[in-house]
Order: C-alpha cells, then sequence, then structure tokens
C-alpha cells in the first residue's frame, strides 16, 4: 500500500508559491579526483546511491476529492537523467558567475508531476574545479524515512566502494478509482482520516493567510510609518527571484575568539550574524540604537529520550534568538549571544558539535533541511532564519573528487527577504546567504559584512587574555548547532 503525505507535509504544499518555493539546496565545490569527474561519473554515483533513497524515485498522486491526503508513488516513467542536469560557466568561471547560476536555479519550483528534486553538475570553475548543486522540496527530506540525496553520495575516502545491487521496479501505479477506493476505505475504517486531511489544508490555508498578513502590513507600514511597521528591511513581498552570496571563513578564527572570550564556535557564528547585520544595517542608513535586536530562529538539534528517535537519532527544534545589533562592541555583542543560548545548553538535550557531526550516517544537507522546516512551522515571531550545522572536520569525497566547500540554500518563507544558512566543514566555515532579488539588491555587501564582523572579533581576541577554562575540557568542534 502507498505511504499517505503526513498532515504537516500537505501544509507545506499548500503554502508553496512561485514566490516561495519550499525548496532547500546545497552548493558543493570540488577538485576532479585522480581520475577525472564528469556528467557521466555524477550519473553513475547516482544511479549506485538512490537505492538508499526511495523516496527520491517517487512523486505525489492526489487523491480525488481530497478525501484524503496525496499519496507516493513509484514514478513509473522515471528519467535519471531528468533530474541530474549538467551546466557550464564560460571558463575560466568565477564564483560570481556560480552565485548567479545557483541564484537562477534556486528562483524556479520543482515540477510536482515528476519527483521533487534536481541536481546540477556546473562544470568550468577557474582552476579546473567544478560544482554539484543538489536541490530537493521540504517534503522529501523528513530525517525520518527519507534523508537528503546529498547524505549518501559523499564518502570519508577517495577510493571506490562496492556497487550497491539494485533491482527496482516501480510498482504499478493505482488508477484514481483505485485511490478513490482507498480512501474511501481508509476513511471508513478510520474516520479520523479525513479530520486529518482537512486540518492540513486548513493548517496550510490559515499559515499562507497569516504569512501574506504579515508581508502585506510590512509593506503597509514601511509606507504609513505606523506602529506595526517593521524595524528592518527583512520583511517584505517576495519576487520570484533570488540572488545568492557566498562566504568562506576559517574556523582557527572562531576557536581563536572562544578560547579567549568563551561560548562555543556557534555562539561565535552568531555573534559574527548579529554584527554583519547591523552593519550592513547601518550602510542604508538604517536606526541601530542600543536597545535593538533582530529576532532570528535558529533550529537547533536536540536528543529527547523522552521522545521516538528519528533515524538520525536526533530532533531540531527552533530556537528564539535576540541577536544585538543594537550594541556597538563585538564582545559584548558575543556575550549578549553566548547568554541567550544559554537556556537552551541548560536543558541537557543540547547536542555538542562534535557528538553531532559524530552520529552515523550525519550530513549537514539532511540538517540544514530539517532546519528548514522547523522554520517554516513556526512561520511567524521572527525576522531571519539562521540555520548553523557543524559539519566532518576531514576531507570528503564524490567519486574520488575532494570537496573543497560547502555552502547551504536555504528557502525564503513568505514575509522574509533573507535567510542565512551556515556549514563548518574540514577547516572552513562556510555561509550561504539567500535573499529576495528585489527586496535586498545590496546583498553583497551583507557578505564583505560578514568578513568584517568576523575579523572585528578575531582583532579583539588578539588584544585580550584568554579566558581561564571551567569545569570540563571543551571539546566542540564546531560550536553547538
Amino acid at each position: 500500500m502507498s505511504e499517505r503525505l503526513r498532515p504537516a507535509d500537505l501544509a507545506f504544499l499548500t503554502t508553496e508559491s512561485a514566490r516561495s518555493p519550499m525548496h532547500n539546496a546545497t552548493l558543493e565545490v570540488f577538485e576532479p579526483g585522480a581520475e577525472g569527474f564528469d556528467y557521466e561519473r555524477l550519473l553513475a554515483l547516482i544511479a549506485d546511491r538512490i537505492a538508499f533513497v526511495p523516496r527520491y524515485r517517487q512523486r505525489l498522486r492526489f487523491v480525488p476529492g481530497r478525501l484524503a491526503n496525496p499519496v507516493w508513488v513509484d514514478d513509473d516513467d522515471f528519467d535519471l537523467t531528468y533530474h541530474v542536469r549538467r551546466s557550464a560557466l564560460p571558463r575560466p568561471g568565477s564564483m560570481e558567475q556560480l552565485r548567479d547560476l545557483v541564484a537562477r536555479i534556486m528562483s524556479r519550483r520543482l515540477d510536482r508531476d515528476r519527483p521533487l528534486w534536481e541536481v546540477y553538475l556546473v562544470e568550468g570553475l577557474e582552476e579546473g574545479r567544478f560544482a554539484i548543486l543538489s536541490k530537493s522540496h521540504q517534503i522529501l527530506v523528513d530525517g525520518v524515512s527519507t534523508v537528503d540525496l546529498g547524505q549518501v553520495l559523499l564518502d570519508v575516502d577517495p577510493r571506490p566502494r562496492d556497487v550497491v545491487p539494485d533491482h527496482w521496479r516501480p510498482d504499478r501505479e493505482p488508477s484514481p478509482p483505485a485511490l478513490l477506493a482507498g480512501a474511501l476505505t481508509e476513511v471508513a475504517r478510520n474516520p479520523g482520516v479525513l479530520a486529518e486531511t482537512v486540518r492540513g489544508n486548513v493548517e496550510g490555508l490559515w499559515r499562507t493567510a497569516a504569512l501574506v498578513a504579515t508581508s502585506t502590513l510590512a509593506v503597509a507600514g514601511s509606507v504609513s510609518n505606523r506602529r506595526h511597521a517593521p524595524e528592518t528591511p527583512l520583511h517584505a513581498q517576495l519576487s520570484e527571484q533570488r540572488r545568492f552570496v557566498t562566504v568562506r571563513t576559517e574556523l582557527q578564527d572562531y576557536r581563536k575568539v572562544r578560547r579567549v572570550h568563551g561560548g562555543t564556535v556557534n555562539d561565535v557564528i552568531m555573534a559574527t550574524v548579529a554584527g554583519a547585520m547591523r552593519a550592513w544595517l547601518m550602510t542604508r542608513a538604517e536606526p541601530v540604537h542600543g536597545s535593538r535586536s533582530l529576532r532570528a530562529m535558529v533550529p537547533m538539534s536536540v536528543i529527547d529520550h523522552e521522545l521516538e528517535p528519528t533515524s538520525l537519532g536526533t530532533q531540531v527544534t527552533g530556537h528564539l534568538v535576540a541577536l544585538p545589533i543594537g550594541e556597538s562592541s563585538p564582545v559584548v555583542r558575543l556575550h549578549q549571544v553566548s547568554y541567550a543560548f544559554k537556556a537552551h545548553k541548560d536543558t541537557g538535550k543540547a547536542v555538542a558539535a562534535d557528538r553531532l557531526a559524530d552520529i552515523a550516517g550525519f550530513a549537514p544537507t539532511t540538517f540544514h533541511a530539517l532546519g528548514s522546516r522547523v522554520a517554516a512551522s513556526h512561520a511567524r515571531g521572527f525576522d531571519l532564519v539562521v540555520t548553523n550545522v557543524p559539519g566532518p572536520q576531514f576531507p570528503l569525497y564524490a567519486a574520488g573528487a575532494p570537496m573543497l566547500e560547502s555552502y547551504p540554500v536555504q528557502p525564503l518563507l513568505a514575509g522574509h527577504a533573507l535567510s542565512i544558512g551556515v556549514t563548518s566543514y574540514d577547516g572552513g566555515v562556510f555561509y550561504g546567504l539567500n535573499a529576495d532579488r528585489d527586496a535586498i539588491a545590496d546583498l553583497d555587501v551583507l557578505g564583505h559584512c560578514v568578513t568584517e564582523a568576523l575579523a572585528e572579533l578575531v582583532d579583539s581576541a588578539s588584544d585580550a587574555r584568554p579566558r581561564a577554562p571551567r569545569g570540563r575540557k571543551r571539546t566542540d568542534r564546531g560550536g553547538t548547532s
């Protein structure tokens, strides 16, 4: 029997629009391995690993009359070459050109008549490098029955794995009468199914209405200057186009700041975001008085033994943090951010970065996807979504090609013009800034502000004496996520 779409995922479908497509992506930059890398090698790699994520060969079928939630069915016309695509930049392609290409791809919705994912091989990067952009719908990656495809494509060494036997044949797709009969039978056995379906549709419609109202109030408020006017340009009615900026920094800088001023690497990253937002708003002549803050939704990983563990052994919860953009001192900002995260750490359920990165099957791509799901389920009450996921501090490979950089591309919620994803990996900390093209035309300025905010913190650590260690030795390798 086909698996039915969960009510929460149905709400994601209901709220999706051309202005707010609900897909996550990851941009990864590679050097060719000893044997080189091309489209055929990527196609073969995905063909070998797709058996680990069977949902990636399924599509949605809606039940006539909407008597029950849609069902996942095998795509009897599955074509891997449709989903795995080839693109190229004019050689030697720059990172700026790559970012522009990513922005265009992120602006397009996924085809609901097919499995909800795409992977792009981008050739022509300078120094002989190439990039892989993987893009998956939020309902595809739940961390329980399905993880992100990127999680199974990367290996810890360049040696080829044994080929996985895959004898997949699509099950016969149910006809509309069969879908209807199945729904009626299910409703007869469990009347709550119909109520659950209605609730999922209503929840999605309510969330859409709430987001539209928030966006409308934001724009109206900026014109009328009423009390409900937003204090930042981060709230706007979205267009259908995006901008994307990447920032690469070094993990050793965050560790230096942590060693001197205390806290975790995650605290330093969030303090960097706060400093960058402050500087960026100042370039726009926005007020940043002493008491001003931005409300950030920061999905956090937890282990809760009272709940059923997921296949990754973790849960992800939303955590609202006030980023102190009104504070001029970078050190004070850091201490304020550390205090804001203290409540999460004091629960005893927070997951240290080294423990999270060591979880079997862990990959940042899946955790960023889970974080965006959490943020979308909250929808209101914050200005900005920031997902920060610590990755492994050793190199990973795709069919022998070493991965150099990994940038998350988080979706924009309706009414929210900016999202920030951060991944630490193999000595680097990589920021992906995704924004609405019309609302934030100066996204590159914000990217520069990130590097300047980090430099400000590093300078403060250079002028100060290290704090004496307290309690047990700190072991986090990328902060608490």
